[in-house]
């Protein structure tokens, strides 16, 4: 499941100058995770992308939280219970914190970032769980050194629908970097089209995006787009990816509290 939000990050990274108009607190959007089984495309999770605002002593942050939760059939399959979220600056979209809790078929980790945007460093812990000590996890604690502009995961992920995208010509690329799992992780981008598809919110004008990373093997080949809608709110609608062990869709279900 980390493919699924690693790909999400690197879709909503285009590199041009940002202001966020597109959305607010309190939007919810819901989707559909659906995996290709033996020739046949199957929805085995959904995905939820949330936004709430959360005062702090000194300042009142915005929370970004994304969440993927297999379906009740496919738990002794494969049980997943995913929580991804970031506190942000609501106007620049500055990253404070970032929290990852995963829980994929037994699998365990906790991550949190603390950012230094002054020395550009973040202070990381990961914890795992481990029968070598007495507390039943293993905890790491290190410090980060990152570029000026890397972000983490979920910041990354919205940080896209607050940019003009309309600027971007048809052809345009760039390389941009995420921090995960305590390393830079580098990707490039590709506008490819404007294309009308059909969704579950109706037919949507959509930017298509291409992505291809440059030193992780998350993502295979050149076949890993998204569909965004080509307005105001900037929605992801659809996207279609390749992994190591096969093909992967995200089809948007619902929306709510959006800001235009």
């Amino acid at each position: 499941m980390k493919q699924l939000f690693l790909f999400l990050a690197i879709i909503f990274s285009l590199h041009i100058n940002a202001q966020n108009n597109a959305f607010q607190a309190n939007e919810k959007l819901t989707f559909t995770a659906g995996y290709n089984m033996s020739g046949l495309m199957t929805d085995f999770a959904e995905v939820t992308m949330e936004t709430s605002s959360v005062k702090t002593k000194n300042s009142t942050l915005l929370r970004l939280k994304c969440k993927a939760t297999t379906y009740t059939k496919w738990d002794n399959f494969f049980k997943i219970r995913d929580l991804y979220e970031s506190y942000v600056n609501p106007k620049t979209l500055t990253p404070y914190l970032f929290k990852r809790d995963i829980d994929e078929g037994g699998h365990y980790k906790f991550v949190k970032y603390n950012f230094n945007h002054k020395n550009n460093t973040v202070k990381s812990l990961i914890r795992q769980k481990s029968k070598n000590f007495e507390s039943g996890f293993w905890d790491r604690n290190n410090t980060v050194r990152i570029n000026g502009n890397t972000k983490d995961i979920v910041t990354t992920i919205y940080h896209l629908r607050s940019l003009d995208i309309k600027k971007a010509s048809v052809g345009d690329s760039d390389t941009f970097t995420v921090l995960f799992d305590n390393k830079e992780t580098k990707f490039r981008f590709t506008y490819i089209a404007k294309e009308t598809i059909n969704t579950a919110l109706g037919k949507k004008e959509c930017y298509k995006l291409r992505i291809n990373l440059t030193n992780n093997d998350a993502l295979k080949g050149n076949s890993n787009y998204l569909w965004l809608t080509a307005d105001e709110n900037k929605i992801p609608v659809y996207a279609k990816f390749k992994v190591a062990f096969g093909n992967g869709e995200l089809k948007i279900k619902n929306a709510t509290g959006l800001k235009n």
